[in-house]
């Protein structure tokens, strides 16, 4: 029998493969997938395209998450302590709309609960949030090279400098929350 009750997230934190590597530790994730969705221009995005800033699309992952296990609730909160959500279209030294702060709703209840996590978490920051609230439109999968980016690329510079130490602050943050080893 399955006791399983099958939801999705889509969250845009800064550049995909940090949002995608945090939420991959995290108990009741049963996938996460990196793509860009937020856009104007028709047809499927390219990482080149979205690289350029001028498709309006942002950089996101969507979260497949047994809410059995851990709710909407949580994985925002996780989310929106995990990168940095008072910076406008900007993640560490990524800048541009692509690496806006965003939360995509699927529904009129994931839109309600966005909005009282964000203004929940609101003051624990010094400046303001920024972080987008906006209906999900179409999710365009990234391609191949940029799904488990971190797991198959720690040796790389910008995954030992800027995605390590956003695991290091999950797992003191949410050690609660994440899988066992």
């Amino acid at each position: 029998m399955n006791n399983k009750n099958i939801q999705r997230a889509t969250l845009g934190g800064g550049c995909f493969w940090c949002t995608e590597a945090v939420f991959e530790e995290v108990k009741g994730v049963e996938k996460v997938v990196s793509g860009y969705t937020g856009g104007t221009v028709p047809g499927k995005p390219t990482y080149r395209e979205i690289g350029s800033g001028l498709t309006g699309h942002a950089e996101v992952v969507q979260v497949t998450f047994d809410a059995n296990v851990i709710s909407y609730e949580d994985i925002l909160v996780i989310f929106m302590t995990t990168h940095d959500p008072t910076t406008l279209n900007r993640q560490g030294a990524d800048r541009g709309t692509q690496y806006r702060s965003v939360i995509y709703y699927h529904n009129e209840m994931q839109k309600e609960i966005s909005e009282a996590v964000v203004s929940a978490v609101s003051s624990y920051y010094e400046n303001p949030i920024v972080t987008e609230i906006s209906k999900l439109g179409i999710f365009y999968e990234a391609e191949m090279e940029h799904q488990d980016f971190y797991k198959n690329n720690q040796e790389q510079g910008y995954c030992s400098f800027v995605i390590t130490p956003k695991l290091a602050k999950l797992r003191k943050l949410h050690a609660d929350k994440l899988k066992t080893a």
